[in-house]
């Protein structure tokens, strides 16, 4: 069954996303962009539509993105009319991820949004060697990197954070997930298909007023640490409690990595 997301949790997260998204990208992007038409944009592992939020007010001209996911309530808010763009039109693209071939045949852009981490190698592999196939660019967003650091400390935060690294590289629903090494396998597949790669951070800094956000994350580090170490539980829920209650004074810093591969 492919993976299950909620929509709460892609709201509380979205500002936090928006913020840390590499920009720098953009403009290198933009230059290898049709001009003379609308830009057709394939949206992988859509959602309710981060992505397109953030990117579609940021290029330039007008865009048709084709939305893919396998959640259809996500994609009804994806493509919602009232949360678009002058200018872009959405089209939702009911598809498990993990079933191939992918529609890309009429796209001018691949791009997806904390995606890559839940994928096999296998997978990744297959993407780079289809955008080649085609000569797409791809723009890769909030990979998760693996690195954590959270203020003030916590005796068990880097015993947490080892076993959710951990439970990242475990099997999902297409697999063994590439987890923390996204990035790395990305740049490799790429630029063995002769594509230029630029790799920027995209790296969360939440504080005090993303309490909520914080809340959210904590609890889902605590389950995927008790998942990955079910002896440990007792240990992690005295964390979770403690890391709960400091929310108000909490910095926490998330590394994540944007990916932009051009052909």
């Amino acid at each position: 069954m492919p993976e299950q997301f909620d929509a709460q949790w892609l709201r509380l997260r979205e500002p936090a996303d928006h913020a840390a998204r590499a920009a720098s990208l953009l403009p290198p992007l933009q230059a290898r962009l049709p001009t003379h038409r609308p830009v057709r944009i394939v949206d992988l592992g859509a959602g309710a539509g981060s992505n397109l939020r953030y990117l579609a007010p940021r290029l330039t001209g007008k865009q048709s993105w084709l939305m893919v996911d396998h959640d259809p309530g996500l994609l009804a808010l994806a493509v919602n009319t009232e949360n678009l763009p002058r200018g872009v039109v959405a089209r939702p693209h009911i598809q498990d991820l993990s079933q191939w071939p992918l529609p890309l045949d009429e796209a001018d852009l691949v791009t997806a949004s904390a995606l890559l981490d839940l994928v096999t190698d296998d997978w990744l592999r297959r993407l780079a060697e289809s955008c080649a196939a085609a000569q797409l660019p791809a723009l890769l967003a909030l990979n998760y990197d693996g690195r954590v650091q959270l203020a003030p400390e916590h005796p068990l935060d880097s015993d947490v954070i080892e076993a959710v690294n951990a439970h990242q590289h475990g099997p999902k629903a297409m697999g063994q997930a590439l987890g923390p090494g996204a990035t790395e396998a990305s740049h490799a597949y790429f630029s063995a298909l002769g594509y230029e790669v630029r790799t920027q951070s995209s790296t969360w800094q939440l504080d005090g007023h993303q309490q909520a956000l914080q809340g959210a994350l904590m609890s889902g580090w605590h389950e995927a640490a008790c998942a990955q170490q079910p002896s440990r539980r007792q240990d992690f829920n005295a964390w979770l409690e403690a890391r709960l209650a400091m929310t108000d004074a909490s910095v926490i810093t998330v590394g994540h990595q944007d990916i932009l591969a051009l052909p």
